[in-house]
């Protein structure tokens, strides 16, 4: 269980496709706190410490093939910068929202604007999957927890602050990035029953 309040950057180092299965070696300042069976969000994906390397600061975490199906790691490359957050911990703040670290579905920017400071990022998906916004929801981009506005029904933006936007992999963004989204688990449940 996560947040969505990412704790930094991290930079892709290496990948390795083994049969069906990708490895991916992050660099991180994490890297000495982390453990072995850790699951840590990168870019909102779930996924397991399987090796540390503390002389090069790095760990490996492995994605099967429905995680590549079902996310954006296929368009990873090394030196790309992943937004990272560890598991919470039991009695923390929880600061952002609930957030499993299990994608929905991919999106896509389709406008970038800057505002006096802050910047509207607009986003596409696919509706036909059943996944829903709402206006001052909750909904969680490459692992980032933030507040829907102009929800439609295929497409919704987010305001980000000057913050965000230097922590976050939203700084490296363009009209045409595909990100990954978590949709509202609540929101999820009450489609479900809706018959959505």
């Amino acid at each position: 269980m996560f947040t969505g309040i990412i704790e930094e950057l991290g930079v892709i180092t290496h990948l390795e496709k083994e049969k069906e299965n990708l490895h991916i070696t992050v660099q991180s300042s994490l890297t000495p706190e982390l453990k072995i069976d850790q699951s840590v969000a990168h870019n909102g994906v779930c996924l397991t410490v399987v090796d540390r390397n503390l002389e090069e600061n790095t760990y490996m975490v492995t994605a099967i093939q429905e995680t590549l199906e079902k996310t954006n790691l296929n368009t990873w490359h090394v030196n790309d910068r992943v937004n990272l957050e560890r598991a919470m911990k039991l009695g923390d703040r929880l600061d952002g929202h609930i957030v499993q670290g299990h994608v929905d579905q991919v999106g896509t920017c389709i406008a970038i604007k800057e505002s006096d400071g802050s910047w509207y990022f607009t986003f596409e998906y696919d509706s036909s999957l059943n996944n829903i916004t709402i206006e001052k929801g909750s909904i969680t981009i490459n692992g980032t927890s933030l507040t829907v506005i102009n929800s439609e029904k295929n497409a919704f933006s987010v305001a980000i602050i000057p913050y965000t936007y230097e922590h976050t992999t939203f700084q490296y963004f363009n009209v045409g990035s595909q990100v990954n989204l978590e949709f509202d688990v609540i929101g999820k449940y009450v489609a479900r029953l809706q018959g959505l």
